[in-house]
């Protein structure tokens, strides 16, 4: 059997921040013909995929999750239960935004089965939120890691953006002091990346914000690394952090090159290397199942080489390349070939060699990219 991952994308917001660029929409439309369409999709692909594996993590990203009623997420994990072999044991995480849940919510999303919450903080400083045009504020946000903590909650992750416009070492600091000061057992960060048709590039292009350069951004990076790992977070992927024992689940499902499936607009899957895509419209989503039963936009049959370029490419980004993995997968020729890549990466201080895994130093995540040029 083997392990697999789930993913439902909830596209429905009540804001569009100026950064994002998943697919969401700003109504309360088709709510409960999304949950039909969902059920369908969901019973549709039960058949092919359920056999042979079991699945230890379900991820509701967005949109915004958690401004559904938890019975309705509580739905949709019974349809997921009903259909495919969950584990008992599985990881269930849910995207939530502070200003959508109060403690008794976060409470009835524990009870129909959330066991792992991802809170979209981004910022402890007010005035940065409100350039991201977040819905809450400081105190919400703190507010809502307490309160999830509070209801049970033992996993629980806060995302936080650095090189703002304007932000200073720090103001940086100061979001990761209080993010560790929070009862957190995963901690993900992200550098503000411009992407085409959100509201931030036209900002950019209009000339009407500038982004700090690339250097300031990797200086930002690498107290990033300093101050969790000193902290007690572990560094398992670019930009990931947890506690020992804590890494999420879901994560390395993508960066361990396991297959996932994904339900709802915009998801893509992976599976018997090959990756599919559904259509982004919800209308045109829900459409599509009702004829098809399937909403799938279009595919790819991934080649030998794909498959290669990128088990590596996500194995160096994360904990690092498993060498008996990598040698079951694709032999020991390129390994070899490399071995003098790798002494020259290793003297270098950005790889290390240990315990039969090649990973990146905390010096070749800062230009992991650069590293990944020479070898693929």
């Amino acid at each position: 059997m083997e392990d697999t991952a789930l993913y439902v994308h909830i596209p429905f917001c009540d804001h569009k921040c100026i950064y994002c660029d998943f697919y969401s929409i700003i109504t309360s439309d088709n709510i409960d013909n999304f949950l039909k369409a969902l059920k369908k999709e969901i019973e549709f692909y039960s058949p092919k995929y359920s056999s042979g594996r079991f699945f230890s993590s379900v991820f509701f990203g967005g949109g915004t999750p958690s401004l559904m009623q938890p019975e309705y997420i509580g739905n949709i994990i019974s349809i997921l239960k009903d259909n495919f072999f969950i584990t008992g044991n599985a990881e269930i995480t849910m995207e939530t935004n502070p200003g959508t849940v109060d403690k008794n919510k976060l409470e009835m999303f524990r009870k129909v089965g959330i066991n792992r919450l991802s809170f979209g903080v981004q910022s402890f400083h007010n005035d940065e939120l409100k350039f991201l045009t977040r819905i809450h504020d400081k105190d919400t946000a703190i507010q809502g890691v307490h309160d999830a903590n509070d209801v049970g909650f033992e996993n629980i992750n806060i995302d936080l953006i650095f090189n703002l416009p304007k932000q200073t070492k720090e103001k940086w600091k100061y979001n990761l002091e209080t993010a560790v000061s929070l009862p957190l057992k995963h901690i993900s960060t992200y550098s503000l990346i411009l992407e085409r048709g959100t509201i931030l590039n036209k900002m950019v292009l209009d000339g009407k914000v500038t982004l700090q350069d690339n250097d300031y951004d990797a200086e930002l990076y690498e107290m990033t690394i300093d101050f969790l790992t000193a902290s007690g977070f572990d560094q398992y992927e670019v930009s990931n952090f947890a506690r020992p024992g804590f890494e999420c689940r879901h994560n390395n499902a993508y960066w361990r090159y396991n297959e996932y499936l994904s339900f709802g607009p915009s998801a893509h899957s992976f599976a018997d290397n090959k990756r599919w895509w559904n259509y982004s419209s919800l209308k045109h989503y829900i459409s599509e199942i009702e004829k098809n039963g399937l909403a799938q936009a279009n595919f790819e049959l991934l080649s030998d080489e794909q498959r290669f370029n990128e088990y590596v490419m996500l194995a160096l980004r994360s904990k690092g390349i498993d060498q008996t993995d990598f040698q079951k997968r694709f032999g020991a020729n390129w390994l070899e070939e490399n071995e003098s890549i790798f002494k020259s990466f290793v003297d270098g201080n950005f790889i290390e060699i240990k315990n039969d895994f090649i990973r990146f130093t905390k010096n070749g995540y800062a230009i992991c990219d650069e590293i990944l040029g020479k070898l693929l």
